[in-house]
């Protein structure tokens, strides 16, 4: 019995050494700066999957923010508003596998150079079917073709311009109001994207039919799309020009969920958990490795250590999320008792891909997942490794999140909950298997002050990031992660870093004269 206890002890849990540490323990030094380093020649493009070496990753974005796999951010219109950007939405999972798959259809029909009409109508349907299709579309140009389908053959053209509903009856016939084919300028296949807008242009045109020598409607060209384009120079698209959209998968029905989500257009999965160091990641990964190979491009996490980083990276992984409890939200560590400061996790695993990069040749991008409080905090998790950022709270403020905004006391509010919260109810992100339900609470209900557009934000949110780069002597991530100097500070130097043994102004007092 002795022996047995004695044995107990020299077999002891694994104490890390040091403490951890949270980004606002940590500031950067600034390093030398030429005259090259300026806001206006720093790029943010960044890895989204893995890549061997000598070679160019399948997917990179223009910018390294993306959109938490959440009910309260994530859903198609975030998608389009972050792809314009030049970041990744990952659609939330948490929902029927047909809603999320309708909602990454809606993100990838949204933009493209030639658009497969979603607005179709037959010439015998009437101005109220017109009106009804325009509410459940949200688009005003409608197709009208024989058989009222995407490529039936186009015998006109209708927009706001050729109806008014307070002079027509609902039941005009479609025919009789519509501006007919022989009075539009269409285009035959084969004409390319620059061709067609040429056309737009010189034409005046809001929208371009492009038909076959049938004369059967193949794709619409459109005039906005030309312009959001030049308004939003960083979007990323696929190869199609469609905005590239993420979305969330879980370990329990991925083998009927992902087949659903590739055929909606998805360019690339998630594997949302609160903890990813688990054989369930593994047998998702290993579903999509035997089913669709690499061309699948499928991300993992969370972890927070360098085993956990080792484990996903061999099982597959294209990109790995690092983090546990940190998110704003989150009450995981509060809960359960697990976790890790979110820079210490973030250094750890960023030196565990860069020896797996030498020593295999495969570079396994990683993604900082929670933890970020304030603008300069993205970039040191840049400084720190990260190739890519995740954001839940940051993108929960904007118009573009599917939550509601409320007055609270005065203050406008957006509503904010976690995955782990009563209200979301996503037991699949925390189920270890056994009883299909969440067991306890690992996240709460919240609100968020409200703060516009998030084309403003993340414009202003990347001038810091930028200009922070430059004050590093880096003109690139990679370069920031190699000339970063990062230092330690004390809890004095985080008061002083603020403002301190001042009075504020009041905006609202008035000067004495």
């Amino acid at each position: 019995m002795i022996n047995k206890f004695i044995k107990e002890i020299e077999n002891m849990a694994y104490f890390f050494e040091g403490q951890s540490h949270t980004f606002d323990e940590y500031l950067l030094v600034p390093g030398y700066s030429s005259a090259e380093c300026v806001p206006v020649n720093v790029s943010l493009k960044t890895p989204a999957v893995k890549f061997r070496k000598g070679e160019e990753p399948s997917i990179a974005m223009n910018i390294p923010l993306t959109s938490a796999i959440m009910q309260s951010v994530s859903d198609d219109k975030m998608a389009v508003a972050l792809a314009k950007e030049g970041g990744i939405s990952f659609i939330f999972g948490s929902q029927s596998i047909e809603s999320e798959a309708a909602m990454v259809a809606r993100a990838k029909a949204y933009k493209a150079g030639f658009v497969v009409s979603d607005s179709n109508i037959s010439p015998d349907k009437t101005l109220k079917d017109i009106l009804d299709l325009k509410e459940k579309t949200g688009h005003s140009t409608v197709a009208v073709t024989t058989d009222g389908t995407a490529n039936g053959r186009l015998v006109g053209i209708v927009t706001s311009r050729d109806y008014r509903i307070s002079r027509m009856s609902l039941d005009a016939k479609v025919s009789e109001f519509m501006t007919p084919v022989e009075n539009i300028i269409s285009a035959p296949k084969g004409t390319t994207l620059s061709e067609a807008n040429d056309i737009i242009w010189e034409h005046k045109l809001n929208s371009l039919p492009i038909v076959d020598s049938d004369g059967k409607l193949i794709y619409m060209v459109f005039r906005k799309d030309y312009s959001a384009h030049k308004e939003n120079p960083n979007e990323l698209l696929d190869q199609s020009k469609r905005y590239i959209v993420g979305a969330g998968i879980n370990t329990r029905d991925y083998a009927e969920r992902i087949p659903a989500l590739l055929e909606a257009g998805a360019d690339i999965l998630c594997i949302d958990s609160s903890e990813g160091f688990s054989e369930w990641q593994k047998l998702t990964i290993d579903f999509v490795r035997k089913n669709y190979g690499e061309s699948v491009k499928i991300g993992a996490g969370n972890v927070v250590d360098r085993e956990g980083f080792l484990y996903l990276a061999k099982a597959g992984a294209d990109f790995v999320k690092v983090g546990i409890g940190g998110g704003s939200i989150c009450i995981t560590r509060e809960t359960k008792g697990i976790g890790r400061g979110q820079a210490t996790a973030i250094i750890e695993v960023a030196k565990a891909r860069d020896e797996y990069f030498e020593e295999t040749g495969i570079y396994v991008p990683i993604c900082s997942d929670g933890g970020i409080v304030y603008d300069h905090h993205v970039t040191l998790a840049l400084a720190m490794g990260s190739d890519f950022i995740m954001l839940g709270r940051y993108f929960a403020r904007f118009d573009e999140s599917p939550t509601n905004k409320v007055n609270v006391n005065g203050t406008y509010m957006k509503e904010y909950w976690g995955e782990g919260s009563n209200r979301a109810r996503n037991w699949q992100r925390y189920d270890l298997g056994g009883a299909q339900k969440l067991s306890f609470e690992e996240g709460v209900d919240s609100y968020v002050a409200y703060a516009g557009s998030l084309k403003d934000n993340v414009s202003l949110t990347l001038s810091k990031v930028k200009s922070t780069m430059c004050n590093c002597g880096a003109l690139t991530i990679p370069e920031l992660q190699t000339k970063a100097k990062l230092t330690l500070v004390s809890s004095t130097s985080i008061v002083e870093g603020g403002a301190h043994d001042v009075v504020l102004k009041d905006k609202n007092v008035t000067n004495i004269k």
